[in-house]
């Protein structure tokens, strides 16, 4: 199928508080996407990802700030005047129409001839491997097939941009596994710009050219997926990205170059001169695979409370005592027996991966 239009988005300091809530659903929102580009936003339920997707689809007004879709403000148009097609979670199919009439249901009610829309929707069944069920209805299909109808209704209409909201959370895990990967493919074939919402980071971070992840309406962080992994720019980033999420700590500092991590002497990757408003404090990031053995005394005693086997992979979930406080950690298990629970590992995290947080701001510090 041969596009002929892709579009740059743009939210230009978009504002919206609904009414009644004191703050912003959607803070001065500054987000660009690029012709053809994937971008997904994600971020926990209630921090506005759907928001931003509602406003860009015009099914919300702004307060304040503009909306931009291939560089015609949009801001005041109506849906229909947008040429955006949604995918959504349910995907809202017509129970008494085939799949074809689904498929081409939009185009029927806008008058394109028949003919037409019979060549835009086996066009589309093709690249979707939905042939073989123009004749079926939607309760003889999978859930995964429906959504790849769902995703065909959206490209017949030829759009200049595809949102979806979180259209893989009815399906089960292995289906959904497959869904994103013939998702993801199916948009770069087509190069549509396509906003993704989800609160989902395994598929923000497999799925998107780019990620840009949402807190409180306000937007934290965009870049491709390895920098927001390996570069959180904040704790709740960090904290956010990864699957088992980064273990977040704070310790003492002893010295410039150094921390009690218990009764552990943790050396740091480089020099913290002093902190925000001169806190002895640091935040200290370690990803579960960032661990190393050590001998009994030279690191933290990590008393195993669950192990989960993954097949390839296997999770560690412990406490160890650091100032007096029983503290939860996700470890990677890399080599050897996997232990058992109940048992007593020691360990120590890998110096030069760690990841250094200012206490009251959060935000990522840096060599000076």
């Amino acid at each position: 199928m041969l596009w002929s239009l892709v579009a740059e988005i743009q939210f230009d300091k978009a504002t919206l508080t609904y009414p009644g809530n004191e703050r912003p659903a959607i803070d001065h929102l500054e987000l660009t996407i690029a012709d053809g580009e994937f971008l997904v936003l994600v971020g926990p339920s209630g921090c506005g990802k759907t928001t931003a997707l509602r406003i860009l689809a015009g099914l919300e007004d702004v307060d304040s700030g503009r909306v931009y879709i291939g560089g015609k403000d949009v801001t005041d148009l109506p849906p229909k005047e947008r040429n955006i097609a949604m995918v959504f979670q349910n995907y809202a199919l017509y129970p008494h129409l085939t799949v074809a009439r689904n498929m081409g249901f939009a185009l029927e009610i806008a008058h394109v001839p028949k003919a037409e829309i019979r060549q835009r929707v086996e066009e589309a069944a093709r690249t979707l491997d939905l042939t073989e069920f123009l004749s079926r209805k939607p309760n003889a299909l999978s859930g995964g097939q429906r959504q790849r109808v769902a995703m065909g209704r959206a490209i017949v209409r030829n759009p200049l941009a595809f949102l979806m909201d979180e259209p893989l959370s009815n399906l089960d895990a292995k289906l959904r596994v497959q869904t994103r990967s013939q998702i993801a493919e199916l948009q770069h074939r087509l190069a549509v710009t396509t906003l993704y919402v989800t609160h989902d980071q395994v598929e923000a971070m497999t799925m998107g050219d780019r990620v840009a992840v949402l807190r409180d309406g306000v937007l934290q962080q965009i870049d491709v997926p390895k920098a927001i992994y390996e570069r959180p720019v904040n704790e709740f980033v960090a904290g956010f990205v990864g699957s088992p999420p980064m273990n977040l700590i704070e310790v003492r500092l002893t010295s410039d170059t150094s921390a009690a991590l218990g009764e552990y002497e943790l050396q740091l990757p480089f020099a913290i001169r002093a902190t925000s408003a001169g806190s002895q404090k640091l935040i200290i990031g370690i990803r579960p695979g960032q661990w190393r053995t050590v001998e009994p005394g030279q690191g933290l005693t990590i008393h195993v409370l669950v192990v989960e086997e993954l097949g390839s992979d296997a999770y560690i979930h412990g406490t160890a005592d650091i100032d007096g406080h029983h503290v939860p950690l996700v470890i990677q298990h890399r080599e050897g027996p996997i232990p058992e629970k109940g048992s007593v590992l020691h360990l120590a995290p890998i110096e030069t991966e760690l990841h250094l947080f200012a206490p009251d701001s959060g935000e990522r510090l840096e060599p000076t």
